[in-house]
């Protein structure tokens, strides 16, 4: 049996993205990471998320159990904060990549516009997703119009509505 100092780092790798593994958790973290300092309340995360209290209160254990958020408490208010300056990066290294990955096809590009919450029409206006200070924007090529079509350099998407 290997101790936990001899597990491959291929292994701590696969656990840390088990603990990124459920939306409600990228949710939370995107908010840490478009909040003041990475850090909010759990009444923030809670009015934020629509979640019930049990259920955020899982999801932030969860992180907090494979370091990828902190926890302080004072009185009775407890604030979350990302473990790491680099989880924003992370998230936004994935969104990049998911987006490039859907510009490919404007046929997934419509499926995906489809889907409920429209996170990812949010995702592709990185304007309308903009924390303060404008933390979260990106340079996206190829983000949606108005239509939901895909734009910029003559790749418009044929798709019906």
């Amino acid at each position: 049996m290997i101790s936990p100092a001899q597990t491959p780092l291929y292994e701590i790798k696969a656990n840390l993205f088990k603990a990124l593994a459920h939306p409600a958790r990228i949710r939370i973290l995107e908010l840490l990471a478009a909040a003041p300092d990475t850090a909010a309340p759990v009444s923030y995360l809670l009015a934020e998320t629509g979640l019930e209290a049990s259920h955020l209160s899982q999801h932030l254990a969860t992180l907090r159990r494979h370091g990828v958020v902190t926890s302080v408490r004072s009185a009775n208010v407890v604030t979350y904060r990302l473990a790491h300056p680099k989880i924003s990066e992370l998230l936004a290294i994935a969104r990049v990549f998911l987006l490039d990955t859907l510009a490919g096809s404007s046929e997934q590009l419509r499926i995906a516009r489809g889907l409920p919450g429209g996170h990812l029409e949010s995702a592709a206006n990185p304007a309308a997703v903009a924390g303060p200070g404008g933390a979260d924007q990106l340079d996206v090529p190829g983000q949606l119009d108005g239509a939901g079509q895909l734009g910029g350099a003559g790749q418009r998407g044929s798709a019906a509505p």
